[in-house]
């Protein structure tokens, strides 16, 4: 399973190995974890520059402060460059160190964590969704296309995941389960803990089962919606955080 763009091209493959499970750690190991893991996938591109670290931050749920020393130590290290000046900003080497890289990617005994998140995110996805096609307001569906408008046109991996959490979290409202929406939107924080720079515009093409979940939400068709809720979580995130063990390596 993987996203493909319009012109049929498919998302990188990515390793298990190399993915596995991101672990409880400082929160500035983890960005330095999160954006190398990106480098070493090729997601992250040579010479392709990162968002101020105020995005980076907000992109990665985590204080600027935090995403500062990050992207300082990964200077340090090689695996991005600084430059000054008004085109200045923080880019990935153009020949990051692979040693560096590699001692940053996660161990293969971690990865069953993010199995774990992924499942439990599955299971909450297609509940909210169900009672939310009962429930949803006409404004919340306004806010919901406002959104798809806006995901559709982000620059960046960082906007555009500020704006996926917002959608999901605002689905989840519509269903109105009281507490258990505190309980899902726990989970959907757990997991975004894991969450790694990727491409837009396979970020992109992902939005259109935003799109389509609007409208199946719109009709009032339950069962349309929870697929396409349980489709999205489970084709996106075993595509980018998962892969297929067949896919590793493909170029």
């Amino acid at each position: 399973m993987s996203l493909k763009t319009g012109e049929g091209a498919q998302a990188p493959p990515i390793d298990g190995a190399a993915l596995a499970g991101l672990e409880r750690r400082s929160a500035m190991d983890a960005v330095r974890l999160r954006i190398a893991t990106a480098i070493y996938l090729g997601l992250l591109k040579p010479g392709e520059r990162l968002p101020g670290k105020d995005d980076v931050a907000l992109g990665l749920s985590v204080s600027p402060i935090t995403a500062r020393r990050a992207l300082t130590s990964l200077a340090e290290e090689g695996v991005v460059v600084r430059r000054r000046g008004r085109n200045g900003g923080t880019f990935v080497a153009d020949a990051p160190p692979r040693e560096a890289l590699a001692a940053l990617v996660a161990r293969p005994d971690e990865f069953s964590r993010v199995h774990h998140l992924v499942d439990r995110r599955l299971l909450g996805e297609c509940a909210v969704t169900h009672f939310a096609a009962q429930n949803i307001s006409t404004h919340q569906l306004e806010q919901l296309d406002t959104l798809t408008v806006r995901m559709s046109s982000a620059s960046s991996w960082s906007s555009y995941h500020q704006l996926d959490e917002e959608f999901h979290r605002l689905v989840a409202s519509a269903s109105g389960m009281g507490s258990a929406v505190d309980a899902y939107c726990e989970g959907l924080m757990e997991l975004y803990e894991y969450f790694i720079p990727y491409p837009i515009e396979f970020l992109h093409v992902s939005n259109q089962d935003h799109i389509a979940l609007v409208a199946a939400l719109r009709d009032g068709q339950a069962a349309s919606a929870v697929e396409i809720s349980r489709r999205h979580v489970d084709t996106l995130h075993r595509t980018m955080f998962m892969g297929l063990a067949d896919g590793a390596g493909e170029q």
